[in-house]
């Protein structure tokens, strides 16, 4: 289920797969504006992020959808989110994604509840702006009679593992590249992501075992971001 650091070539290929899609965007043809849109120059400022809250009911709409290749959360997982507070800094992602029967004894399907944090964002151009450190925690549950919250009566203890191998917490790292579309477009903005992360057992396994490598725990993955427009 899990993709290690061994799939970062295969995760860069697609991240140049999906810039190269996205570089062969359309032209504006309409006004339009979404949560988070870019504020006007204003001297040499570097982060143009400004935050349009949504007002009343359409606080519940999803401000971006996402999708993402492995870090723990399934071979794809596919969702929506909202950003949030000063500059959009704040990101939470709902997403639900699979295990083929490829890559585990049988299918999986898997649901994940993520939040981010994004400090910065340096505009490179009028169109480009890279994040170069973001952060986020995030907790995955997994389908199927092989896993369980509690632990099964096979076991001769109820606490014989002391843990669920149904859900696990994971941190994770990475860095963002955003283009910005013109307005008019079904799309604010596409952002390309990737991240490396780490769970809680195998973290706590690292830290028992010293002679366990990085690259036995940490994992790569990558995905986009798709912001979309409120039209006013």
């Amino acid at each position: 289920m899990i993709a290690s650091v061994s799939n970062f070539r295969g995760g860069v290929l697609l991240l140049l797969w999906l810039l190269g899609a996205l570089l062969s965007g359309g032209e504006c043809r309409a006004q339009g504006c979404d949560s988070c849109r870019v504020a006007p120059e204003r001297g040499r400022r570097l982060d143009r992020r400004e935050h349009v809250g949504y007002e009343g009911i359409e606080r519940i709409v999803p401000t971006h959808l996402k999708v993402q290749y492995a870090g723990g959360m399934g071979f794809l997982s596919f969702g929506a989110g909202w950003d949030y507070g000063r500059k959009c800094r704040w990101e939470t992602d709902a997403l639900v994604g699979f295990v083929p029967h490829t890559y585990s004894d049988k299918f999986h399907a898997t649901f994940t509840l993520k939040q981010n944090y994004i400090p910065w964002s340096i505009r490179c151009s009028r169109r480009l702006a890279v994040e170069p450190f973001t952060c986020g925690i995030y907790m995955n549950f997994i389908s199927g009679e092989d896993y369980w919250v509690r632990e099964p009566d096979r076991y001769p203890t109820s606490r014989y593992y002391g843990f669920t191998s149904r859900m696990r917490l994971h941190l994770c790292v990475g860095q963002r590249l955003t283009y910005y579309l013109r307005e008019g477009n079904a799309l604010r903005h596409v952002t390309l992501f990737y991240e490396l992360s780490v769970s809680d057992l195998d973290l706590i396994a690292k830290c028992g075992n010293r002679t366990l490598a990085l690259s036995d725990i940490v994992y790569f993955s990558a995905g986009v971001k798709f912001q979309l427009i409120r039209n006013r």
